[in-house]
């Protein structure tokens, strides 16, 4: 069943996050002033079981996903992740799941996912010098294990691409030199626009480096070509090295918003579903899994929240008048 929202967008791709920790504190997703000592995480109780996380991929593949993105925070300090992505792959019989990570521990755990049944990895990098990169993570973590994790997820067969935000003054001038690294390495790096998700990272338009701006960064060393949507719904508008070498992304939802393609839901750690990235509330999915609520009853609830969707906030940012909270990006792995 292919079930669509009101503007006939399908539901392809679901974001599972699976732990709302993180043992970095970036500063535009999980600032250090907030995310303290004395900051309250989810309890082991709020969070999804595992048999709850897997039955909700089964009835989010019968309203037709096709592909399973497991985030976090960082999903890797899940204990048995392998295991529950083994059991999702089973279940549902989709091919296509991936995890987002910050790479810091895919040297214990990459060959663990790759046997599981993951295919590729994302992996968070905003820097590739030392002092620009300590300072973004928020923990002072150097490069290098970083740099080792993306090693072993290649070497246990996981296709790599890295994802890298970029704010203006912040890590623009790393721009260059990370297209230089992962050029050489044949791997895809991938620029994301500076967003306005959540309300703790202190978000101003004039910290944005605008897909434009970094665009026109790299033209200044690199030949690039555009490349055709592979597609519908897809996110990153890519180019391609004339060289053929590699290619990079760019993810723009600031000034090339992608609303009218969005195919995506978002289920946090606490099994809240969310229909847009910037949304303030979601849809309590955990009070109806432990409510003895049957397999028809929870997929006809969730196909009626995915055809009353009508999400198109990039769109409408400038024109929105409410002084909305959308929903920390640290809950739903972004």
């Amino acid at each position: 069943m292919a079930v669509q929202d009101q503007f006939k967008r399908p539901l392809r791709d679901l974001r599972l996050s699976v732990i709302d920790q993180c043992n970095f504190r970036c500063h535009y997703c999980m600032p250090a002033h907030i995310f303290n000592e004395n900051y309250t995480f989810l309890q082991k109780e709020e969070l999804l079981t595992d048999d709850e996380l897997v039955r909700l991929s089964v009835l989010f593949s019968r309203l037709g996903v096709e592909k399973i993105r497991i985030t976090g925070g960082e999903p890797l300090l899940r204990k048995g992740l392998p295991s529950l992505i083994e059991r999702i792959g089973e279940k549902t019989r989709i091919e296509d799941i991936a995890v987002t990570t910050n790479g810091v521990f895919l040297p214990k755990l990459a060959q663990d996912l790759r046997g599981a049944g993951v295919q590729r990895v994302n992996i968070s990098l905003d820097a590739i010098e030392d002092d620009v990169f300590r300072y973004m993570n928020g923990k002072g973590v150097g490069i290098s294990p970083v740099l080792k994790g993306i090693n072993a997820a290649r070497e246990a067969g996981l296709y790599v691409k890295i994802n890298m935000v970029v704010q203006k003054g912040v890590n623009d001038n790393q721009i260059l030199p990370m297209a230089r690294y992962f050029k050489r390495l044949g791997v895809t790096l991938r620029f994301i626009e500076y967003m306005d998700v959540g309300s703790t990272n202190g978000w101003d338009m004039r910290d944005v480096m605008t897909k434009k701006d970094i665009l026109t960064e790299l033209q200044s060393e690199f030949s690039l070509i555009p490349v055709k949507e592979a597609y519908f719904g897809e996110v990153a508008k890519r180019y391609k090295y004339s060289d053929k070498t590699g290619e990079v992304g760019f993810i723009s939802s600031v000034s090339d918003t992608f609303c009218g393609s969005c195919t995506r839901a978002r289920v946090s750690a606490s099994g809240q579903l969310y229909t847009c990235l910037f949304a303030s509330k979601g849809t309590d999915l955990r009070e109806k899994l432990r409510s003895g609520k049957s397999d028809e009853e929870l997929f006809e609830y969730i196909s009626s929240v995915w055809e009353m969707r009508d999400d198109r906030y990039s769109e409408d940012r400038a024109n929105l008048k409410d002084k909305r909270e959308p929903i920390e990006m640290s809950y739903i792995g972004g």
